[in-house]
């Protein structure tokens, strides 16, 4: 035996340990919308430019769901500043104001203005390196995709995103992990587009926060759906702003402070939950896995107590109905949420599981902790075991989604 036998083999795939961002963006580039507006007219949205050189995603008949696509990019901006913005330890940067001219430069230049890797795969490695994260799960940029009102429309301008987003994916060098859209107001259309996105190599897919008007989730048509994902281990995740429809106990908070309308976002997501966990859709698909992302996790120790509470309550007034079982046992079989900078989330993380929390960047929107993730996550986990800063800023991401 010689001197070189006796070595150990040296490991060909060390294991990266860098953050994975669970929850990322896009921006949508024009091609995503190509071929629509030849077919559906003036309700299909397209991109528009600006006289000043702006670019803005247009549906002409519904003049006021005009979006800048700067809106959508501006936490990009930060490297642009002469001097760094401002940040509390273990939080997120400071968003900045509309009058920074940075913040303008991106409003007025379109997508010309925007770093590259915004909308070319290839080239995202390029931000997740200056962040030092290793890849990054993504969501759409332009959330009202998921409430276009016609349906064949729908479909159809998220079976663009869906291959787009299949070809950023593949220039990225396995660094991006995109998230399919399905088209939950046909349902048998979502099944449809669930197999063909499985058959393009998709490890996750998202779907409308709040069911179409008129519908639950837990309704039997939807049962096929499930039923899928559930066998194809496919994730299907639930994100702020994607919604179907506006509800009506929505609108009529247009009146109160913003700043209680925004510490209340959770509120979005609560009556989806309640549907999946108390009206049998958990009990059915008991393998199926939820991500609930960017509502945070502070909030859901307290909350699934009080949906444990309810629902006991009911039953007792009604013991023919469903069956309770303990909510907080659903949520840690079935459901993982994101969170950015919710140390709150941290430490109830006892209550609802550790391998429930996977941390996102939320990169390139204004709520992002780019280009600092990595200092905020330092500070954030100060204290905490090494074993639990992995498990929420990697391990738990890369199995939900199979990753390597």
């Amino acid at each position: 035996m010689t001197i070189a036998d006796n070595r150990p083999a040296a490991d060909p795939t060390p294991v990266d340990t860098r953050p994975i961002s669970a929850d990322s963006h896009v921006v949508e580039g024009p091609e995503v919308f190509d071929g629509l507006a030849e077919r559906f007219g003036d309700d299909a949205p397209r991109v528009v430019r600006g006289d000043e050189g702006s670019d803005h995603i247009v549906v002409p008949n519904r003049a006021n769901r005009s979006v800048n696509v700067g809106i959508m990019a501006l936490a990009a901006t930060r490297l642009d500043r002469a001097s760094p913005g401002e940040r509390r330890p273990g939080h997120k940067p400071d968003t900045g104001t509309i009058d920074d001219p940075e913040i303008k430069a991106y409003l007025t230049g379109g997508y010309a203005a925007m770093r590259p890797g915004l909308t070319d795969g290839a080239r995202r490695g390029e931000d997740q390196d200056v962040d030092g994260v290793a890849a990054e799960v993504l969501y759409p940029g332009y959330f009202s995709m998921f409430g276009i009102p016609d349906v064949d429309l729908l479909v159809a301008r998220m079976r663009n995103y869906n291959d787009w987003m299949a070809a950023q994916c593949e220039s990225s060098d396995g660094r991006l992990i995109g998230l399919a859209a399905l088209p939950v107001q046909d349902p048998e259309a979502a099944v449809a587009e669930l197999d063909r996105i499985i058959d393009l190599g998709y490890r996750g897919a998202i779907v409308a926060s709040n069911a179409p008007k008129g519908r639950n989730y837990s309704d039997a048509e939807y049962h096929p759906l499930w039923a899928r994902a559930s066998e194809a281990g496919i994730p299907i995740s639930f994100h702020v702003g994607c919604i179907s429809h506006t509800p009506e106990w929505l609108k009529q908070t247009r009146g109160r402070d913003p700043i209680a309308v925004y510490s209340g976002t959770a509120a979005l997501i609560h009556d989806t939950l309640v549907d999946l966990m108390c009206r049998g859709v958990c009990r059915t698909f008991p393998e199926l896995q939820f991500v609930v992302a960017e509502f945070n996790a502070g909030w859901l120790a307290h909350w699934l107590d009080r949906v444990d509470q309810g629902w006991r309550r009911e039953f007792s007034k009604n013991p023919g109905g469903q069956p309770v079982e303990p909510v907080v046992d659903i949520w840690k079989r079935q459901f993982l949420a994101t969170i950015e900078d919710d140390q709150p989330a941290l430490r109830t993380r006892d209550l609802i599981g550790e391998d429930r929390l996977m941390w996102g960047s939320d990169y390139p929107h204004t709520d992002s902790t780019w280009p600092c993730s990595v200092d905020v996550l330092d500070e954030m986990f100060a204290g905490y075991p090494d074993e639990t800063k992995a498990a929420i800023t990697r391990d738990n991401v890369r199995r939900l989604y199979r990753l390597p």
